[in-house]
């Protein structure tokens, strides 16, 4: 099937899990995601990518990986991130093959691929249902993947972090776990006493604070979190948020800065295949925390919002928020 490559603005691009590199010497910024028509069930097709010099209009799609002859992943390509080390761009995703799911590590030359297997398989633990691997750097510039323990085997999701080896092709000792799902106070089960753990990505605001950016199920659906780290290192204990970063049935985000130094989020919105799509928020560092600033919400955004049920009391505060051109909802 022939991709026809052209410009669209983001609202028009069909993506879970977005992802956005900047490229600053190229004045460019590239934007992944799970894009496979169906991203549940049948065979894995690969992962598309797209660019924008202004974060508007997005030139794409440009095949970026496609599973090589004998690859072990066969279904489930999900949350690809793209981080540029060493001279080169490596790539963390997901993917399921016959003994379970794993993240693995890809590499590249170039932003848009073609990306190709670095790691001998998955780089997560043989027998774990293990998703949306993120790279992290520690202070001596160690090597780390953080990932999620799947719900669906360990029942309370957890968000765990593993050494990787200097080359990125394996991984070095034991996962240790970070958090579980249900320790934030607003994160709600699934079903009975299981817990969603997705999605996790580590910022590092300008004060030194590391905060976690992940995902779970609150009290409206699908939602975005945020912890912190009482250490300022990865390890240690973790802090939450009393409330969700965003609540709005979206999610699986990360922040940026712009060439103008601007702090965005983007997440995905709404939860629902097929009409997933990337938000792109203003965001701003307070204290040792993020926030959304004021603007205006896409009217669909406040349909759907509205339409996930509550009380007549919380309606009408979320309305009122709405007015005032607050995003925190």
């Amino acid at each position: 099937m022939t991709t026809v490559v052209g410009y669209r603005l983001l609202k028009a691009i069909r993506l879970r899990d977005p992802f956005v590199l900047p490229v600053r010497r190229e004045g460019l910024y590239y934007l992944y995601g799970s894009t496979d028509p169906n991203t549940w069930k049948g065979p894995g097709i690969g992962f598309e990518a797209y660019r924008s010099s202004d974060l508007e209009q997005w030139e794409g799609p440009f095949r970026a990986f496609t599973p090589p002859e004998g690859f072990w992943g066969t279904e489930n390509f999900w949350s690809p991130e793209v981080h540029e080390l060493a001279g080169r761009f490596i790539m963390s995703a997901t993917f399921r093959g016959k003994a379970g799911r794993g993240v693995a590590i890809l590499a590249s030359d170039h932003p848009l691929g073609p990306f190709l297997p670095h790691s001998d398989g998955a780089v997560t633990p043989g027998g774990w249902d293990a998703l949306d691997g993120t790279l992290f750097v520690d202070d001596e510039g160690g090597y780390w993947l953080v990932f999620c323990h799947e719900w669906q085997q360990s029942v309370d999701g957890r968000v765990c972090a593993c050494r990787l080896s200097k080359d990125l092709r394996t991984r070095v000792g034991d996962p240790v776990t970070l958090f579980a799902a249900s320790q934030a106070p607003w994160s709600r089960p699934l079903k009975q006493g299981c817990y969603v753990a997705d999605g996790p990505f580590l910022h590092r605001s300008v004060n030194g604070s590391l905060l976690m950016l992940w995902s779970s199920f609150g009290s409206f659906g699908y939602c975005q979190g945020v912890a912190r780290s009482a250490t300022r290192g990865l390890l240690g204990r973790w802090d939450h948020d009393e409330a969700p970063l965003w609540e709005a049935d979206g999610g699986h985000g990360m922040t940026f800065r712009t060439f103008g130094d601007e702090l965005k989020l983007i997440l995905h919105h709404p939860n629902q295949t097929p009409y997933e799509r990337a938000l792109l928020l203003d965001a701003v560092e307070r204290g040792d925390g993020l926030r959304l600033k004021r603007q205006l919400l896409p009217l669909a955004v406040v349909i759907r919002r509205f339409n996930r049920g509550g009380s007549r009391r919380q309606k009408l505060r979320f309305l009122l928020r709405f007015v005032l051109c607050r995003v925190r909802i």
